[in-house]
């Protein structure tokens, strides 16, 4: 088969995606029409805080693994190795300190929306502030999510471009709009469960044909795609150890911990424990969601070896480069190249739909509801409406991706990564720091999206007008058998404000959650810290109190390990 040549969808490819978009049609619309119809925002919203453990979890996990992440992560893995796997120990820590912290502090005050929680320990203001960057942040990401896996697609398949989006958008508009939170749920669900087996079975083919599992694992060391810890503290490397694990969890918190999104199935759930063990349910799911899509890396290598079909100009873009070896490789296997896309565009509608009721939530719950009274069944119905409107400006916004040229399509990427740094540092402000007013804590806002936008963009113009030298965000690795020896030029290192805009993209939810809690500190004590007596009670978390009897538990022997002293029994 020519290599080169244009590779198409067969009867049975197209059935089976139609088949995911009527499955995850007709579960919105069983509890459109089941239960309590939707009819009230408890419900609609919120699955009438009813939900188990279980399918939140695989819901948790799905709101985030994107189109973009399955089709990134294993063109990421092929081209630099398996270094970017590292940012699974990240999850450990960016899940339990929300388990432990944010989910109790949040279930307990009993809120309807996250940012609820920021004007009970600021003002209305701060919450206001934080509604509408959330929802900047959402417009733009869906945006992206809905256009990106369509446009890779089209290039490959020749699948149409707009049909893609129209399909996936007002399919995913209307089971969200009809069915609410249980039906956004339940479809995370069985889109979960078709994109691991879309992802093991191209593994598992792939695999077949790179030799078996012993050639595979010997192409994929011989070529250097087996990375070791690389320790190097350098933060304009792009990825280490510490930038994965230590600036992932950061990354992690703002997307867990306090994202509308994920917040809003917490509170879905029944009891606060139930919340807190779906929070821990999702590390495995993380895991595995991970490791399938670095599996799908290297086997990718193992088949091509250094002849990438971008180098070969096959395709334009790394994006396209896992649909193209599904074409490439798997297209005599009839189903396959369909079970695929599906799996790519469930992960597209998970995320999709989750962003649409979050919206939804807070633009009726945080701007509406507050100013305006209304009965409960009118509320319902303009949540309902929030959702289809939300979907429509998505689906614009998928269009002005379409105007945008790739470099900056990569910008709108990043702006997801570079507002929720400054929404994490918003809430630890305010749970961490008794002190904190709202006077810092909108500064330490503002401040922190200045620093954010300056860094993101900076940087991102500042590697466009130096094309000519490598980029600053990369490292030289040299393949010494099973490891990969990181080598830095010093040279070639950034320094001054090159340096600051160089800075590794992981570390970008770091440096402006932290620009946000200094200023916001600074400011308090300017103009005048918050009482103790003045802080909403359940607002804070008691670090000093947690940390002094978590000390105590340490220290204090146990008493099956203390020996009582005997007595002498006088006779």
């Amino acid at each position: 088969m020519d290599p080169s040549a244009p590779k198409y969808f067969t009867i049975i490819d197209y059935v089976i995606f139609a088949l995911l978009l009527v499955a995850s049609m007709s579960i919105g619309l069983y509890y459109a029409f089941t239960g309590g119809r939707q009819s009230t925002t408890r419900e609609f919203l919120f699955a009438d805080r009813s939900m188990k453990c279980l399918p939140l979890s695989l819901s948790l996990m799905a709101t985030f693994q994107s189109a973009v992440a399955v089709i990134g992560t294993p063109a990421e893995v092929y081209t630099n190795g398996t270094q970017y796997w590292f940012i699974g120990c990240s999850y450990i820590l960016g899940l339990l300190i929300p388990a432990h912290i944010f989910i109790p502090v949040f279930y307990r005050l009993h809120l309807t929306s996250v940012y609820q929680y920021l004007e009970l320990r600021f003002c209305k203001a701060v919450r206001i502030c934080g509604t509408v960057t959330f929802i900047f942040q959402m417009v733009i990401y869906v945006g992206v999510g809905i256009y990106t896996p369509a446009l890779a697609l089209n290039a490959v398949t020749g699948f149409h471009l707009w049909g893609a989006v129209l399909a996936t958008g007002l399919v995913c508009t209307l089971y969200t709009a009809l069915g609410g939170l249980k039906a956004v749920v339940w479809t995370d669900v069985f889109q979960t469960l078709v994109m691991f087996t879309g992802q093991l079975a191209v593994i598992i083919v792939g695999v077949q044909q790179a030799g078996g599992l012993s050639e595979t694992w010997v192409k994929v060391r011989d070529g250097g795609r087996i990375s070791g810890f690389d320790l190097n503290p350098d933060p304009t490397v792009r990825h280490t150890f510490w930038t994965l694990g230590v600036g992932g969890v950061f990354l992690m918190l703002s997307l867990y911990g306090v994202n509308q999104a994920q917040v809003q199935r917490y509170l879905s759930s029944r009891t606060e424990k139930e919340a807190v063990m779906s929070c821990y349910m999702v590390f495995p799911c993380l895991q595995v969601a991970l490791m399938l899509s670095c599996l799908m890396g290297l086997v990718m290598y193992a088949c091509y070896g250094n002849n990438s079909p971008l180098e070969q100009q096959y395709i334009t873009s790394k994006d396209q480069m896992v649909l193209y070896f599904v074409m490439d490789m798997l297209q005599n296997f009839p189903g396959l190249p369909g079970l695929f896309v599906a799996c790519l565009f469930s992960a597209s509608l998970s995320t999709i739909s989750s962003a649409l009721n979050s919206l939804a939530t807070v633009t009726i719950m945080d701007l509406i509801k507050p100013h305006c009274s209304m009965t409960e069944a009118r509320a319902t119905l303009l949540s309902k409406m929030l959702a289809v409107s939300y979907g429509i400006i998505c689906l614009a916004m998928a269009y002005v991706v379409h105007l945008m040229n790739s470099s900056v399509l990569q910008a709108a990427l990043s702006i997801f990564g570079m507002v929720g740094g400054p929404l994490l540092g918003l809430f630890c402000l305010g749970i961490f720091f008794p002190c904190a007013n709202s006077i810092g804590a909108v500064t330490g806002l503002a401040a922190g999206l200045l620093i954010s936008f300056w860094v993101g963009i900076g940087g991102f113009l500042s590697r466009m007008s130096s094309s000519v030298v490598p980029p600053f965000n990369s490292t030289n690795t040299v393949a010494a058998g099973p490891d990969n020896i990181t080598i830095i030029d010093a040279a070639s290192r950034p320094v001054g404000l090159h340096g600051f805009y160089s800075l590794s993209y992981m570390w970008y939810s770091a440096l402006n959650s932290s620009t946000v809690v200094l200023i916001g500190l600074i400011i308090s004590f300017m103009t005048g810290r918050t009482k103790g007596d003045d802080v909403a009670s359940g607002t804070v978390y008691p670090v000093v109190r947690t940390a002094r009897s978590l000390l105590h538990k340490l220290v204090e022997p146990s008493a099956c390990c203390t020996s009582h002293p005997r007595h002498k029994v006088r006779r």
